[in-house]
């Protein structure tokens, strides 16, 4: 999914709350482009954190009627330097991209999209779909990766079950159960389904941060409770992550989590770079090959044409007049 905010703002510092502290993040309510835009509660980034681990964006969108034919349509357009990570609760997503990837985004999947040195790439909810509910996550790529080829990978984790819990991990390692999807830093990412009343403790690593994004019900970590919709940050140093259901219908979260990146990055629109000069670079070279009709006369393409999609592709927005500034 494309930033398509009409004014995209770099992230925010981050604080920096007592590590014994659960600190929650309250989500904004973003509009995706257009008079008929989807709207999203983003989480990250903003003000308050800008990171978890590697994971520099988070948006949670539906449970959404489409079936009067609005929905999701994101046209191509770019990204440098992250991966994608798409997850549906309800609903199907087609997706494109310039490396000739074509998938469907489905309830329990994993597809995730290394952008690495360039890409561009499509996601349209298909006609069937009538309700759409999910997560759109990125990763910021550590500066040693960056630049790496560009690829496209699916999986479906088998879910597992803990007592009265239900775990997916989609992304690295949790409760016994290991993704064989690459990353490029130590991430984990999950799905999990806690019964009324359920309580799981989870093994995990002290030296990782952690976040958890309630979608259904409200769930307690270390004695905070978690609202829907919200997200609460777990800090390094814990070698448990305990979750509780306090309510009478099942609770949903997704778990996110991975070592501290370590860099400042600069993520701007669709584009995440280490310098000012970079991320310039980066919307040049798309305003460049978008004005040729990606007809392969601008030399070094970066980014390259979506097959398959009919449709212009997304003009990057202008700007700002001010220098951005590296965070993290």
């Amino acid at each position: 999914m494309s930033n398509l905010e009409t004014q995209p703002v770099e992230q925010e510092c981050e604080g920096h709350p007592a590590e014994s502290e659960i600190q929650i993040l309250t989500p904004r309510d973003v509009p995706l482009g257009g008079p008929r835009a989807m709207r999203v509660r983003r989480t990250l980034p903003q003000r308050e954190r800008s990171l978890i681990g590697a994971w520099c964006f988070a948006d949670h969108y539906g449970p959404d009627d489409v079936g009067s034919g609005s929905g999701m349509h994101v046209p191509p357009h770019p990204h440098t330097g992250l991966q994608t990570v798409s997850w549906l609760f309800t609903g199907e997503i087609e997706h494109r991209d310039s490396i000739g990837s074509h998938a469907m985004v489905r309830p329990g999947e994993l597809n995730l999209m290394t952008a690495g040195s360039g890409i561009a790439h499509s996601e349209v909810s298909t006609p069937d779909t009538k309700i759409l509910h999910g997560m759109q996550l990125w990763v910021a790529l550590p500066d040693a990766a960056r630049e790496t080829a560009p690829a496209f990978v699916h999986y479906r984790p088998q879910p597992v079950t803990l007592g009265d819990a239900t775990v997916s991990v989609f992304l690295g390692s949790l409760a016994g159960e290991q993704s064989p999807v690459e990353t490029f830093t130590e991430l984990v990412g999950a799905e999990i389904v806690l019964e009324p009343g359920a309580e799981i403790a989870l093994d995990v690593d002290r030296d990782h941060e952690h976040g958890v994004i309630v979608d259904q019900g409200s769930v307690v970590l270390r004695g905070t409770t978690i609202n829907w919709a919200e997200l609460g940050y777990q800090a390094p140093g814990f070698g448990k992550l305990t979750l509780r259901n306090p309510g009478t219908e099942p609770a949903r979260v997704l778990l996110l989590g991975g070592k501290p990146l370590g860099e400042q990055v600069i993520m701007w629109w669709n584009f995440m770079g280490r310098s000012h000069a970079e991320i310039v670079e980066y919307r040049q070279k798309w305003q460049a090959e978008l004005a040729s009709g990606f007809d392969g006369s601008v030399a070094g393409q970066r980014f390259g044409v979506v097959p398959g999609y009919d449709g212009p592709a997304l003009p990057a927005p202008e700007l700002p007049n001010s220098t951005l500034k590296p965070r993290g």
